[in-house]
């Protein structure tokens, strides 16, 4: 096996904190900057000549820019000042690892749980992006550096800097333990803020408000012991493999927008002209936001170990940081980032509107992608009665079983547990800051959010 290629995924993010560390410095101006950055990876990782355009092509996805297979810089800086969007495919092939890969085996094609779309031919993997769930197991699989999803962060040092607009930055409840036991939420909101954001807004606020709205939707549709209701809105994986491949029980599922995007379109609503960035441990968020009806909520994704590596790079180290602590979401909300979170907090819900219901919600919980699928086809087969409540979790554990976690998804569960339990607000109901959005939005009481257009058209995928 080649040295040079094998472990990849920690040499791509210390070429990605290297090009952060310059960009935000003022160091990477022209293309011979870009060259110079180039060849020191070259010798740094005894790459050889004929290896530089699988290095650019590797800093060039590092700035959110599609592959090219040249060995030349062009205008690839030029394009990155001007982005507004980091493009579709979220995932790329690069070219040239592959035929120094010695798994003879083609184990890389197994990495898929659903669909096999990546597989080992002569020339390395082939994507079927129109089957993809875009789950990210086979960038994580992949050690040689022949699968990559771009990273948009770039595009957000040059918002940043402009100071055009309001910069807010929204995190994902699995963000709780990532960057150390003992790091606070509080500390993680200076830290960005030291970096230039506005504020850091906790997306568990947001699924605090989808819980209402899918405690009164399921109330409304769930009428009989054959009705059943799927979720979770919040993982565009289990909602992609419904709704591509299961379409008679896609009409049964939330049509809900996820958190994340809330969270951008509220703000967009509450402070006109701001851009959102997301932080998540998830590859599947950033084809999210670029799905035709979601388009506009969410400027740019970035993940919890591309974010460790832009700490790294800017010499933030949260630890060390004053806390500006704010309880922005309830226990139930904060639950979202683990397997059976969004069920609990919606049958808390449904039990708080309607107490004396004669069908009681009865969820269960799935999670990883073979699960999903499973529990899918004996709903196709009538063979799910124990339950009309379905909470379905691309990633095994939920979200903190993500695939850009930086801890363990047994101890990121544990933690984000303690975190929700820490929370001043126990339910939805109780969240002062949901109503004082609802106010803004017009809305006087919970029980009026299935009845006020607008806020319906902010919570809904079409």
């Amino acid at each position: 096996m080649e040295n040079r290629f094998s472990g990849f995924q920690e040499k791509r993010m210390i070429i990605f904190g290297e090009l952060v560390k310059r960009y935000w410095n003022g160091q990477l101006k022209d293309v011979e900057d870009l060259n110079r950055l180039a060849a020191e990876i070259k010798e740094q990782y005894g790459f050889r000549d004929d290896d530089m355009a699988f290095i650019m092509d590797h800093i060039r996805i590092a700035m959110g820019l599609d592959p090219t297979g040249e060995d030349v810089f062009r205008d690839e800086l030029e394009i990155v000042r001007n982005f507004s969007v980091v493009k579709n495919p979220v995932i790329s092939k690069i070219e040239g690892p592959c035929e120094y890969c010695d798994d003879d085996s083609g184990n890389c094609k197994d990495t898929c749980l659903f669909e096999s779309h990546v597989y080992r031919r002569s020339k390395g993997p082939v994507i079927v992006n129109d089957k993809c769930l875009t789950c990210g197991r086979c960038v994580t699989a992949c050690d040689f550096g022949a699968l990559a999803d771009k990273i948009e962060f770039i595009p957000v040092i040059e918002i940043l800097k402009e100071k055009k607009a309001p910069v807010y930055v929204t995190v994902a409840p699995a963000i709780a333990g990532q960057f150390g036991d003992n790091v606070t939420l509080g500390q993680l909101r200076s830290a960005f803020k030291l970096m230039g954001f506005t504020d850091m807004v906790e997306v568990a606020m947001f699924a605090d408000i989808l819980t209402i709205k899918e405690a009164f939707e399921f109330n409304q549709l769930v009428k009989t012991t054959e009705d059943f209701f799927l979720t979770s809105c919040c993982c565009p994986v289990w909602f992609n493999m419904t709704k591509k491949n299961y379409s008679e029980l896609y009409k049964h599922m939330s049509p809900s927008v996820s958190p994340m995007i809330a969270s951008g379109r509220i703000l967009k609503k509450l402070y006109p002209g701001c851009r959102v960035v997301f932080v998540s441990p998830c590859i599947a968020k950033k084809a999210e936001i670029k799905e035709e009806e979601l388009k506009g909520a969410i400027d740019f994704v970035i993940n919890f170990r591309e974010l460790k590596e832009i700490f790294n790079a800017l010499g933030i180290n949260p630890a060390e940081l004053p806390a500006e602590e704010k309880d922005q979401g309830s226990l139930g909300g904060r639950l979202y980032a683990r397997t059976g979170g969004v069920s609990f907090s919606v049958k808390t819900v449904v039990n708080r509107i309607n107490p004396s219901r004669l069908i009681k919600l009865k969820a269960r919980k799935v999670d990883g992608v073979s699960n999903c699928k499973k529990i899918l086809d004996d709903l196709s087969e009538g063979n799910v009665t124990d339950a009309n409540f379905i909470e379905g979790m691309g990633c095994v554990g939920g979200c903190v079983g993500g695939p850009r976690t930086i801890i363990d998804a047994d101890k990121a569960t544990q933690i984000v547990n303690e975190v929700a339990e820490d929370s001043l607000i126990m339910t939805p109901f109780d969240n002062l800051n949901v109503m004082k959005i609802f106010k803004n939005l017009g809305i006087n009481a919970i029980e009026e959010i299935m009845e006020n257009p607008e806020i319906v058209q902010l919570l809904t995928r079409e």
